[in-house]
């Protein structure tokens, strides 16, 4: 049964009083993750729930970070909550769509940075990422020290036993501005001084071609290796300013054998626990599982190299 309500007198209009009454900003996506790009021929596997970024041309040596530093200057962020840059085979490498992770983050609210590992099997084995590199990248533990020195960082990161929660093997994260700013004010504020302090040597090493022996990516230099690392690195640095998430890749999570979950499970209980006897066993059982793995030859040529005298919690 409708109900009859008797029309309101029109409103009085208020004379003008001089002053402009603002125009209201235009609502915008709270997220806002771009997957960027380098050749025409890779728009095929971006995800439809993220926004293409055209990087043709781009031949910075930081790669990634430099379209971060473009993009935190430019209005495509304009009302942005949470940002991101990913690369173009994030599906590949993660094993969730676009849809998938704004999913996590919207399931996930409040954060401040929400980041993955889409190598889990790193976190069983090793140490910490920078001990990772040493057999990826040829002289990598060399040339980080040599770069930590020039930066005035803390050495003993190559000694940390860092837990599974923290690791974080590309640059795979959606953050708020404000966490933008500071993370990269700081990489900045790193890359300066060591470039201020490094031989000319070390300088001409760590932008060097070197770095992608297997030519696995398109010639790379050390520096984006190194510069991913550093989101570890700003994360102590910053430790009680930001709530983070970690949100899992299943699809990765669920290729790890027995031996690595247990490897993982291990150090982590021993870092917990700070306990080095549980340290050292997980190290044994590292190294034998390393040498199936591997074999005799590449364990006599980098086992020595990632596992520590000296262990820091």
């Amino acid at each position: 049964m409708l109900k009859l309500v008797a029309s309101p007198a029109p409103a009085r209009v208020p004379a003008r009083s001089g002053k402009r009454v603002p125009t209201p900003e235009p609502v915008q996506d709270k997220v806002r993750i771009f997957q960027i790009y380098y050749r025409p021929e890779q728009r095929q596997y971006l995800e439809p729930a993220f926004e293409p970024y055209n990087n043709e041309g781009d031949n910075s040596p930081l790669l990634e970070f430099n379209v971060f530093r473009k993009l935190m200057h430019s209005e495509l962020l304009r009302g942005a909550g949470l940002w991101g840059a990913l690369s173009w085979k994030f599906k590949e490498k993660t094993g969730l769509s676009g849809e998938q992770l704004l999913q996590i983050i919207a399931a996930h609210p409040g954060h401040d940075v929400y980041y993955c590992n889409p190598f889990p099997e790193l976190e069983a084995v090793y140490h910490n990422l920078w001990l990772q590199g040493e057999p990826s990248h040829p002289n990598f533990l060399i040339l980080c020290r040599d770069f930590f020195q020039a930066a005035g960082l803390d050495e003993s990161a190559f000694t940390q036993l860092v837990p599974s929660s923290h690791f974080a093997a590309s640059n795979y994260f959606v953050a708020t501005p404000a966490f933008w700013q500071g993370y990269i004010a700081f990489i900045s504020d790193v890359i300066a001084r060591a470039e201020r302090s490094m031989s000319a040597t070390a300088k001409a090493m760590i932008y060097s071609a070197a770095a992608d022996r297997k030519a696995m990516h398109a010639g790379a230099s050390y520096m984006p290796f190194i510069v991913e690392r550093l989101f570890g690195v700003y994360l102590s640095h910053a430790q009680g300013q930001y709530k983070t998430h970690k949100f899992t890749c299943d699809q990765q999570e669920a290729k790890l054998n027995v031996h690595l979950r247990l490897l993982r499970q291990m150090k982590d209980v021993a870092i917990s626990s700070k306990s080095l006897w549980l340290a050292t066993c997980w190290a044994n059982y590292r190294n034998v599982y390393m040498q199936q793995l591997h074999g005799a030859d590449w364990c006599k040529r980098y086992l020595r190299d990632i596992t520590p005298v000296q262990v820091k919690f």
